[in-house]
C-alpha cells in the first residue's frame, strides 16, 4: 500500500516537476547570481516549494473551501504568472526577475512556486491525498512527493554546474526556447482550467 502510493507520487510528480527542463529555466533566472548565491536559490526554491506542497496536501481542500477559491482559479492564477515569466525570458530580460542580488527573491517567486510548486504538481498531490484515505498509503505519497523534490534539487545544483561551463550565448539561447515553452505551459493551465469550468460549471 505505502509502495503503491509511493510510486504514483513520484511518477507523477516528476513527471509534472520535469527537473531536467528547469535545468536552463533556473540558468536563465539566476544569471545575474554569484556561485554561492545561486547555490543558495537552489536549495531555498527547493525549500519553497515543499513548504509549499506540503501545506496544501495537509491543509489545501480547507483553505480554498475557506477562501471560495476554487482549484480552476487557482491554476489561471498560476498560469498568469508562469506567462509573465516567460515573457520576460523571451524579451532575454531575466534581470527583472532575479534581480540584482537579491538571491531570496528569485527563490521564493518564481523559481519555488509558481514554477516547482505550481498549480499542477499541488492540485496533483492534493488530488493523490484525496484518491488514498488510508494513512500508510497517504505516507507513500508524501514519501513520493519528497524524492520528487530531492532529485528537482539535485538537477538544480546540477545546473549550477552548467553554468559554469555554457557559453552565454547557449544560455540565451536555452532563455528564449524555455521562455516559449513556458508560455505554451501558461496557456494550457488556462485551458484547462476553462475546460474543467465547461464540465462542472463555474463556482
Amino acid at each position: 500500500m505505502i509502495l503503491n502510493g509511493f510510486g504514483e507520487a513520484l511518477v507523477t510528480l516528476i513527471v509534472i516537476l520535469d527537473p531536467l527542463g528547469n535545468v536552463p529555466v533556473f540558468l536563465a533566472l539566476t544569471g545575474t547570481l554569484e556561485e554561492k548565491e545561486r547555490s543558495k536559490a537552489s536549495y531555498l526554491a527547493t525549500f519553497v516549494a515543499t513548504a509549499v506542497i506540503l501545506s496544501f496536501a495537509a491543509f489545501g481542500q480547507l483553505l480554498l473551501a475557506y477562501l471560495n477559491v476554487s482549484l480552476e482559479s487557482l491554476m489561471v492564477a498560476g498560469g498568469a504568472l508562469l506567462f509573465f515569466v516567460a515573457f520576460e525570458m523571451l524579451r532575454g530580460n531575466t534581470q527583472s526577475l532575479s534581480g540584482s542580488h537579491e538571491n531570496g527573491n528569485v527563490a521564493f517567486v518564481p523559481l519555488g512556486t509558481p514554477l516547482l510548486a505550481g498549480p499542477g504538481a499541488i492540485v496533483a498531490t492534493m488530488l493523490l491525498i484525496r484518491q488514498h484515505p488510508v494513512a500508510e498509503a497517504r505516507a507513500g505519497v508524501i514519501l513520493g512527493v519528497l524524492t520528487a523534490l530531492l532529485i528537482n534539487l539535485f538537477a538544480l545544483r546540477f545546473a549550477s554546474w552548467c553554468g559554469r561551463y555554457l557559453r552565454p550565448s547557449a544560455i540565451h539561447f536555452m532563455t528564449r526556447i524555455m521562455g516559449l515553452l513556458l508560455t505554451a505551459i501558461a496557456v494550457q493551465l488556462v485551458v484547462r482550467a476553462i475546460a474543467r469550468w465547461q464540465e462542472i460549471g463555474l463556482r
